[in-house]
């Protein structure tokens, strides 16, 4: 039975452990991604710009409604001068010495043609809220694709980190047989002294991955809005590759799929209403109205019976700016140059997509080949590790040759869980010039 006090104790050692104990987050390449998605600050303002566009378009749509008004007035006049004697002698007026008068008015007007400009101002508009969305849907690649090789850059450090590991248990192994045979005279002490010196190299490069390590976790957890001191423990990402397919299909998938090339186009359209408005400057108007008019001069709020005025009137009015047919011909032309250059824009992002996409597929198709390269070179190495160690075993090889054998083993197993990385990202990279990376 332990004591009471021994228990409390225990207690006591554990409590700052699990109050600073790291917490851990298991995570594969689609679930950050999903999550960088979730809590990304630029989205949110993507997203903000959209609502703006979309509530513009609202406005814009209100424009079409007719407008009405109405006002009511109250009028109070002193008149100090009640006697009015018409001009050449005529007969007097007696006027009061004061009056009240109500007069109200009411309007309604309605554009029934004004060149079709409102018509070609909510579409503009709604395409602007498009462009809207395509950028979001940008930032979405932008941020995926930010995930995507943060999310390879800890894998190959997690890689790196376990390779190591092995070498130091390899070299602690190969330490312990180095002092046996030092005990037994058949090596001297520097080879004993040779393996440590290695050993602590190779400490140092734990020591530098491990740093790496921290950096690159601590930029996944901001990127993932996941709390600062986060482990993410990651998966292999390269399950979902594929072997890659004709240059031509990637580049058809970007000219279908790219944003960029999808706001130009927009664009264009935007520009094409700016022309139609321009020219729709050049037409008459049409409106019609009613107006509605009350005027009381009985000085009583509510007037006696038939001592008030109600006419109602109804109006169409038809106005043309005439010199609009000669002083708006260079703003046409103006608009036309401008519609140009985002054609010439698009032939040039087109050119440059087609060039990045072939870089792309040339990368993917050179990281995947040096795969099978390092997985060569990864056999031969063992061999001749193994040859090495027994070499060595039989004092036959120096342990400078041991210990250079077993370096281009472990550095070639390294190369190869890099070469892997690199091989998916590139993989990604050319997935993000197509734009579907999203996907």
């Amino acid at each position: 039975m332990i004591p009471k006090s021994i228990r409390l104790m225990l207690a006591a050692s554990l409590i700052p452990a699990a109050l600073f104990a790291q917490s851990t987050k298991e995570l594969n390449i689609n679930q950050a991604i999903e999550l960088g998605i979730a809590n990304s600050k630029n989205l949110k303002l993507s997203q903000n710009k959209i609502d703006q566009a979309v509530a513009k378009l609202e406005v814009v749509k209100d424009n079409v409604l007719p407008t009405a008004n109405a006002s009511f007035l109250y009028n109070h006049a002193e008149i100090p001068t009640s006697t009015f004697t018409l001009p050449g002698g005529g007969s007097s007026l007696q006027l009061p010495k004061r009056a009240d008068a109500f007069v109200g008015t009411a309007a309604v007007q309605e554009l029934v043609y004004g060149g079709g400009k409102l018509k070609y101002a909510k579409e503009s508009t709604k395409l602007l809220a498009d462009v809207a969305r395509l950028d979001a849907d940008k930032s979405k690649e932008e941020i995926t694709y930010a995930v995507i090789n943060t999310y390879y850059a800890l894998y190959k450090v997690a890689q790196s980190r376990k390779v190591v590991d092995q070498n130091l248990e390899s070299i602690a192994a190969q330490i312990k047989q180095a002092q046996r045979f030092f005990e037994q005279g058949i090596v001297t002490k520097n080879d004993v002294l040779r393996f440590q010196l290695q050993q602590a190299n190779v400490t140092l490069t734990q020591m530098d991955i491990e740093n790496n390590r921290k950096i690159i976790n601590y930029n996944l957890d901001i990127l993932l809005g996941l709390p600062e001191d986060t482990e993410v423990k990651i998966s292999d990402p390269n399950g979902g590759l594929k072997a890659p397919g004709a240059l031509n299909d990637y580049i058809a998938q970007a000219m279908a799929n790219r944003q960029e090339l999808k706001q130009l186009d927009v664009q264009n359209k935007v520009a094409d209403y700016n022309i139609k408005t321009i020219k729709a400057n050049t037409l008459p108007t049409v409106g019609v109205g009613a107006n509605l008019y009350y005027i009381n001069p009985s000085g009583s709020f509510i007037p006696p019976v038939n001592q008030y005025l109600m006419p109602i009137t109804l109006g169409a009015t038809v106005s043309w700016n005439i010199a609009s047919l000669w002083s708006n011909r260079n703003k046409v032309s103006e608009a036309k140059i401008q519609q140009s250059e985002i054609t010439i824009q698009k032939d040039i992002l087109s050119d440059q997509v087609k060039t990045d996409i072939n870089r792309n597929y040339q990368n993917y198709q050179v990281a995947v080949n040096k795969i099978q390269v390092l997985e060569t070179s990864i056999a031969q190495a063992t061999e001749n590790d193994k040859l090495l160690a027994s070499k060595y075993k039989n004092n036959v090889a120096s342990v400078t040759d041991r210990i250079d054998a077993e370096t281009l083993l472990y550095q070639a197993k390294i190369n190869l869980e890099i070469a892997k990385a690199d091989a998916g990202l590139a993989y990604y990279t050319l997935l993000k010039s197509t734009g579907k990376i999203t996907q």
